[in-house]
């Protein structure tokens, strides 16, 4: 490692195989766990695509991904929305929508959800011109992507705030739904013992130049699953009020139950970079 000519390259790779090396130790790795590791890994690579990744599911189930994602993020405590993961669903193309549209682009069961979000700076005040993407999974558990019932970009939006940092729009109340499980991290998760559920929830990505983009998810607050998100997702800042409707729904033709969100998300100044999409 000394001949490395990236000083960050060096201190990374001398403490990977640092710990490496303790744990074999520690748990006395015999070779047919050692070959079963390897070929677990490279299966993780066999199951990846473009409409997949299972290198950042397998991340996600260790608590791995969620970890790196607060050692990096939330430096000034309560005057950031906490972020979150990105998850392995996020499409970097969505259709620009205006605000008060609506991202149900094909049939979709489900009360319709109304939010009206705010973003702004640390001291409270209103960010204009924040790129916001949205995207969530359908009620019935799965992303459009995975679903050829749905439309292409169904459920994905991508929002501008106006002068007084709000943007608004229409959408259904989403569901809690189980992670794939027809991989190796299927199989990780069946020997543990573990269920594969996610708790219902919204994702945002909000960018502005000269401002840290955020990346979070906002849970819906009745999810059964809120304390055993199988990735590790939730914090409780990161858990929002899902209200029911009441009165005059906002749009002619509901019939049903309808839910409002309310929420606030702060960015801190910083360096705007988008991150790579795991999907296409």
């Amino acid at each position: 490692m000394s001949r490395a000519p990236d000083a960050r390259l060096r201190t990374v790779m001398e403490a990977l195989v640092r710990h490496l090396h303790a744990f074999a130790r520690e748990v006395r790795l015999t070779e047919p766990e050692f070959e079963l590791g390897i070929d677990f890994l490279n299966r993780i690579g066999q199951a990846t695509h473009d409409a997949h990744n299972e290198g950042i599911l397998f991340s996600d189930a260790l608590g791995f991904s969620t970890l790196v994602c607060l050692l990096n993020n939330g430096q000034n405590g309560a005057t950031e929305t906490a972020s979150a993961l990105l998850g392995p669903f996020w499409r970097q193309n969505s259709p620009a929508t205006d605000n008060g549209g609506s991202i149900v682009r094909s049939a979709t069961p489900g009360p319709a959800l109304f939010a009206d979000c705010r973003v702004v700076d640390p001291k409270g005040n209103p960010l204009a011109g924040v790129e916001v993407d949205v995207w969530q999974a359908s009620p019935v558990g799965l992303y459009e992507n995975q679903d050829s019932t749905q439309a292409d970009m169904n459920l994905r939006g991508k929002f501008t705030t106006d002068a007084d940092g709000r943007f608004w729009f229409r959408s259904v109340k989403p569901a809690g739904y189980p992670v794939p499980t027809n991989g190796p991290v299927g199989t990780l998760l069946e020997a543990q013992g573990r269920h594969p559920y996610r708790p219902a929830h919204l994702h945002f990505l909000c960018s502005k130049p000269d401002f840290k983009t955020l990346i979070t998810q906002v849970f819906v607050d009745d999810d059964q699953h809120l304390e055993s998100d199988v990735v590790f997702g939730v914090t409780r800042q990161l858990v929002g009020d899902f209200r029911p409707g009441a009165g005059v729904p906002p749009a002619a033709d509901i019939d049903g139950p309808w839910y409002q969100l309310d929420y606030t998300f702060v960015l801190e100044p910083g360096l705007s970079t988008l991150p790579t999409p795991p999907i296409r």
